[in-house]
């Protein structure tokens, strides 16, 4: 149960907001080969793995995209414009929908409405049936997925403004803008609903509960400070999405920190490290999991925040937010693979190319198995022994 103290609300304009491109470390000259991507190494197998079924969705993808579970299907869009509903189990299409304009920014459902948005700030919504529900319109640019639940659709624009719209007409509810930074980092970025509450990092380094029904913030933490004298040196942006578990609330950000809060204690930091990922995090009942900016995965203790294990294997490989799955946690990379890392010590248990060039969005556990979203708009599940 949330016990978040209410939090004090920001007031002025956001400043306008700048998309950096940032994939590793590729800011940094390519003749460094400090920034070379770890090759392939050999090791002990420890898990068996296997592709299940592979489906084309559409083309393409992007930091914006990542499929949904609902139950036994699984929903998901491209940047060509492409909407999908799958069997989970099967990969099989159970329909699929044309949005008629480049996406940017896709899924959220709840297994009734999925909605998707465009660079030019459209949110379309459609029925289960693959058709269009309705058509509402951002302040700005949406790359980052919506989300669906409670009665509203929320979306988060180029411009750090937060707007939901009514789930069965698109009708807008409210609207909160919060001040933001010069430059903002181009990289994965997810909110979360949970017991009535949308929840979301913000460049700059920010965490919000936002209540999905009246849009006024319960809750405001502090993942990370920026800090230095240039833009470049103060891009301090949450990454990934938000993630709970238990009593806690954990968020990373890029050249700030990984931390996770207490909501039973008014939200305040139970631990913090510093840290600095580009990609997110991921969470078992023991263990906070994170690549760090140059792919060197870590493993610290939900309840102390001690790193209980680090490997430097896929270094700079650009790896995906992670996902644990069984004995494992696994990672996408920017040549397709999946890499799969004992919960335990970090240790290389397996490894599965899915194809497609580089995978961007985040890795998803499933009860059948992890779902992949391949650079070419495939989805992929992958099962294991």
């Amino acid at each position: 149960m949330f016990n978040f103290r209410p939090g004090r609300m920001w007031r002025g304009a956001a400043l306008a907001a700048s998309l950096l491109a940032l994939a590793g470390c590729s800011m940094f000259s390519s003749n460094d080969d400090r920034y070379e991507p770890a090759p392939l190494t050999e090791y002990a197998p420890g898990m068996s793995v296997r592709t299940i079924w592979s489906t084309s969705v559409g083309s393409g993808s992007g930091f914006g995209f990542v499929p949904v579970v609902v139950g036994d299907a699984v929903y998901a869009a491209t940047p060509d414009g492409s909407v999908a509903k799958l069997e989970l189990a099967s990969g099989r299409v159970l329909w699929k929908a044309d949005a008629d304009t480049k996406l940017s920014a896709g899924v959220g459902s709840d297994g009734a409405t999925t909605v998707v948005a465009s660079p030019l700030g459209a949110v379309i919504a459609f029925d289960d049936t693959g058709k269009v529900k309705w058509k509402a319109q951002a302040s700005s640019d949406v790359a980052i997925p919506p989300v669906v639940g409670y009665g509203a659709v929320v979306v988060r624009s180029g411009d750090y403004r937060i707007q939901a719209f009514n789930i069965e007409n698109g009708e807008r509810l409210w609207s909160l803008q919060r001040p933001g930074p010069a430059l903002a980092l181009r990289s994965n970025a997810q909110m979360i609903m949970a017991e009535g509450l949308v929840i979301t990092g913000l460049p700059g380094g920010k965490l919000l509960a936002i209540n999905v029904g009246s849009g006024n913030v319960q809750w405001e933490g502090t993942v990370a400070t920026p800090r230095g004298a240039s833009d470049l040196e103060r891009l301090t942006d949450v990454v990934g999405a938000p993630r709970i578990a238990g009593n806690l609330l954990c968020a990373v950000a890029y050249q700030g920190r990984i931390v996770c809060f207490d909501v039973t204690q008014g939200g305040r930091p139970l631990w913090a490290k510093e840290f600095s990922s580009a990609s997110g995090m991921a969470l078992d009942n023991q263990f906070a999991y994170a690549p760090d900016q140059h792919g060197v995965v870590s493993a610290f203790a939900l309840d102390s925040g001690t790193n209980v294990w680090k490997q430097a294997a896929l270094k700079n490989r650009k790896l995906t937010s992670p996902a644990a799955l069984g004995g494992a946690v696994a990672v996408g990379d920017f040549d397709g693979y999946v890499h799969f890392l004992s919960r335990s010590d970090g240790s290389l248990l397996a490894r599965l190319s899915v194809g497609g060039g580089a995978i961007v969005s985040p890795l998803q556990t499933t009860p059948q198995g992890l779902l992949v979203q391949n650079g070419n708009g495939n989805l992929v599940l992958i099962g294991t022994n």
